[in-house]
């Protein structure tokens, strides 16, 4: 792996290391969402929001489409769900770590 493509992937890792943007992808998990959902899901003001989800989009995890006032957004690469479960796989072999850990002590 050369420089760039090192690069290429740590700004998509980039993208999601946010919890709101996390949250923004499980949402979509079950299909497209218009954005005015997202508000409620995360707790924070719309132009929060925007930001996280330019961010996604930026890093090609999502695309958006308009219908009339409303805008939808999709998973453009749902193999990042695969990143999801490999991240608690990751936490829960290291519980299990910490858990012999403290057995012995």
């Amino acid at each position: 792996m050369n420089y760039q493509q090192a690069k290429t992937r740590s700004d998509i890792l980039k993208a999601l290391a946010h919890p709101v943007r996390v949250m923004i992808v499980d949402a979509l998990t079950d299909g497209d969402r218009c954005g005015c959902e997202f508000n409620q899901l995360a707790g924070i003001d719309q132009s929060g929001i925007s930001r996280h989800l330019a961010i996604l989009k930026k890093a090609g995890i999502l695309t958006d489409r308009r219908e009339g006032m409303k805008v939808f957004y999709h998973l453009q690469t749902p193999c990042i769900l695969k990143a999801f479960e490999c991240a608690v796989e990751v936490v829960r072999e290291d519980v299990q770590r910490r858990n012999r850990v403290l057995k012995v002590i």
